[in-house]
């Protein structure tokens, strides 16, 4: 298993003992309602929507690297593999 692996499964781990620890019924006021919930399933959404949005904010994005524009504004418009008349009278 590599590292990454062992440390998602503590993180798990200790994610569902403290869940299961907490499951006496307490008041939440949710914009504007009162209602009496247990704290399991809304300690539950917090951390699924939290690994969602984890998830989604840390993904990389699919950005596609253009060569040609790349060789355009390093050497302007000319191509790359021509020599300039400096270089060809210095090989000569």
């Amino acid at each position: 298993m590599s590292f990454k692996n062992i440390v998602a499964l503590v993180i798990v781990v200790l994610l569902t003992i403290v869940i299961m620890q907490n499951t006496d019924e307490v008041k939440f006021t949710i914009l504007f309602t009162t209602t009496y919930l247990s704290k399991v399933p809304v300690m539950t959404a917090i951390a699924v929507s939290a690994f969602v949005l984890g998830v989604l904010v840390g993904r990389p994005k699919n950005k596609k690297y253009d060569i040609a524009k790349h060789h355009e504004d390093i050497y302007g418009k000319e191509d790359p593999k021509t020599l300039s008349d400096e270089d060809r009278d210095y090989i000569s």
